[in-house]
């Protein structure tokens, strides 16, 4: 049980301390991705950025994760989306997508994309359950010829981190996936939403390492 975000940021940092100095970048899922990716990249001396993705819900439960879009329109699917109808699953994907969009120029405003070609990429938020964000962040980060990819979160469920180990170079999780307890807030003694506000705070507080990037 984690105390906040920043509670699992700062053990997470421990876990991957190896990696203190590297040639590497943590690289956060907004929102609440971003408190931990924060604390870690602080930790471990690294830039830090973000990688923005969204959940497409389904229509009758937005909860439950059927696809996931970038702000570039990168897609993923679950087998469930077949069972949307067609129309309605394009017109979710591009409200998720606007959203994404927003969020990513919102986010950064005039802050630089940090190049991550060759560079190990630590991929962080604050929790998976069904993991199609992940995924997704994975295969965007991938397409960019990282030279390792390592997704660090504080709990997973156990069948969306068997998934994340085949994809991923490595996955480290604080607690056992074995006793995933159905919601990622419920391992979390505060779990209050994250604002567009704090992502921004934190984003533009200067991380160290922080070189010349270049425009998304």
């Amino acid at each position: 049980m984690f105390r906040d975000r920043r509670d699992a940021g700062m053990q997470l940092a421990k876990k991957l301390a190896k990696y203190r100095g590297e040639d590497a970048i943590v690289l956060a899922l907004p929102r609440g991705g971003v408190v931990v990716g924060y604390e870690v990249a602080h930790a471990l001396d690294l830039p830090l950025d973000i990688v923005v993705v969204r959940k497409i819900g389904h229509p009758s439960h937005e909860e439950f994760a059927i696809g996931a879009i970038d702000e570039r329109g990168t897609i993923l699917l679950s087998e469930q989306s077949k069972s949307v109808d067609p129309k309605i699953f394009a017109q979710m994907a591009r409200k998720e997508l606007e959203e994404a969009k927003r969020r990513a120029e919102l986010y950064r405003a005039e802050r630089l994309v940090l190049p991550i070609k060759d560079k190990t990429v630590i991929l962080v938020d604050d929790g998976v359950a069904t993991g199609l964000t992940m995924r997704l962040a994975i295969k965007v980060v991938k397409d960019q010829d990282p030279r390792k990819v390592i997704v660090a979160v504080p709990v997973a469920a156990a069948d969306t981190a068997a998934i994340l180990s085949r994809e991923a170079d490595e996955l480290i999780t604080l607690e056992d996936p074995r006793e995933f307890l159905g919601a990622v807030g419920a391992h979390y003694v505060h779990f209050d939403q994250t604002s567009d506000q704090e992502v921004i705070r934190l984003l533009h507080v200067p991380p160290p390492g922080i070189g010349p990037g270049s425009r998304a």
